[in-house]
């Protein structure tokens, strides 16, 4: 089964698992079962029409999935899901 990986700010709402095993075959239908699964977890990963929030990068393996295709990327039962969400900071 596909995994996706929990980044450390997102695991309050998963019990804090650092991983979920999900069935599907795409990656978002994954991210779909994921949040489903953990209901509070959605609003911090999708926005309010079922899309991916801007904030977030999401790896197949080593590739970003804006570069394949998107949340319609097709996983493999070994493949690893990575949400990344982004790091804001810097001087001012």
């Amino acid at each position: 089964m596909p995994k996706i990986i929990i980044p450390t700010p997102l695991r309050k709402f998963t019990d804090n698992l650092a991983s979920f095993e999900a069935s599907a075959t795409t990656v978002g239908a994954a991210i779909q079962e994921l949040t489903s699964t953990y209901p509070e977890l959605k609003k911090h990963v999708l926005e309010e029409d079922g899309a991916l929030r801007k904030f977030l990068k999401v790896y197949l393996g080593d590739e970003d999935i804006e570069g394949l295709q998107n949340e319609q990327t097709p996983v493999a039962p070994e493949a690893t899901i990575s949400i990344i969400p982004a790091i804001a900071g810097g001087n001012h």
